[in-house]
């Protein structure tokens, strides 16, 4: 497949969703592009950009939580904004330190994913500031990409709450998206992981391949709850309520089953918070992983009836199986 088959949207996405991010600047710097395309402006000087971010970062800094995964350490931003707090910097002088010391690796390394640059830019950095593309105008300027704005958003929650869990070294139960079921085998209420499931299915059902409106999404268990008796995030996709129901308690065919391994190891690969989990559950390698499922599945054969799906599906032509994204990070 041609890298001109996938829109501008596939591209944001990969960036944004599969970025390694050992800081939340990255995030930042996508929440600026898109505030400044709203704004129509094609150029933004340094200055504006720090201007920008120091007041992303001071409203952000109220919730308390990490912006950097290692322990002990601040970023930058940080360490900025609690000197403007405690009265050592006034707020120009902020913003000339943020200007000197935030932006050293970010902006260089935006458009890179897994060591690899990307072949779409969003923006070309010149001696005076940013020159921001058309293609970021088309996406947001219109205000009419919701989602994208939201994953985002969502993708800033989900690396505080990974770097604080890291740093306190527990099980944190996300209020706001309860990713981790810290009560094991007792129910949970698995609808709140719909935006982070989203995030990696883009409104498009798992079982029919095709898009979803917000009134009929249901969160569902790949491999029937009444076998595993677990809502662990590795087994639930969204779907629409049709297919749920048609699928009920059965077990689906082995296609989808490879559709939900590979789903989550865009969860590992792309360094998101619930990465480790699925390491410690379904195991540390692709091959372990897949091998753990495989077998979960071959077990749930011989208890449940066979599903073999919505008739007319065809994984072949499955949005999934399309992406950029796939054909970046399949995994070994």
């Amino acid at each position: 497949m041609n890298v001109n088959d996938f829109n501008k949207e596939d591209y944001w996405r990969t960036i944004i969703l599969y970025g390694l991010n050992q800081a939340t600047y990255k995030i930042a710097l996508g929440q600026s592009l898109i505030r400044f395309s709203q704004e129509q402006k094609n150029f933004v000087s340094m200055n504006e950009l720090a201007e920008d971010f120091f007041d992303m970062y001071k409203e952000r800094l109220k919730n308390g939580k990490p912006q950097l995964a290692t322990p002990n350490r601040q970023t930058a931003m940080e360490r900025i904004v609690n000197s403007f707090n405690i009265g050592k910097l006034s707020r120009s002088q902020a913003i000339e330190k943020v200007e000197r010391e935030a932006f050293n690796d970010v902006i260089d390394r935006f458009h890179t994913v897994d060591s690899l640059k990307m072949p779409v830019s969003f923006y070309e950095k010149t001696d005076k500031g940013l020159v921001i593309f058309d293609k970021v105008f088309d996406i947001f300027s219109d205000r009419k990409n919701i989602e994208l704005q939201n994953e985002l958003n969502a993708r800033w929650d989900l690396l505080e709450s990974a770097f604080e869990i890291k740093r306190t070294n527990s099980e944190l139960v996300n209020d706001i998206r309860k990713l981790y079921l810290v009560n094991g085998y007792e129910r949970t209420d698995i609808t709140k992981n719909r935006s982070v499931l989203n995030g990696y299915q883009n409104n498009v059902c798992f079982y029919c391949g095709e898009i979803m409106v917000d009134d009929d999404v249901h969160v569902d268990h790949v491999i029937p709850r009444q076998l595993i008796n677990h809502d662990d995030i590795w087994n639930l996709v969204l779907s629409h309520g049709f297919c749920n129901l048609q699928k009920s308690d059965n077990l689906p065919d082995k296609h989808y089953i490879v559709k939900l391994i590979e789903r989550n190891e865009y969860f590992i690969k792309s360094n998101h918070p619930i990465s480790n989990k699925l390491k410690a559950q379904l195991g540390n390698t692709p091959k372990q992983r897949r091998v753990t499922v495989d077998n979960i599945y071959e077990h749930a054969k011989l208890v449940l009836s066979p599903w073999k799906g919505i008739h007319g599906y065809n994984p072949v032509s499955d949005p999934f199986y399309k992406t950029f994204i796939r054909n970046l990070l399949i995994y070994k």
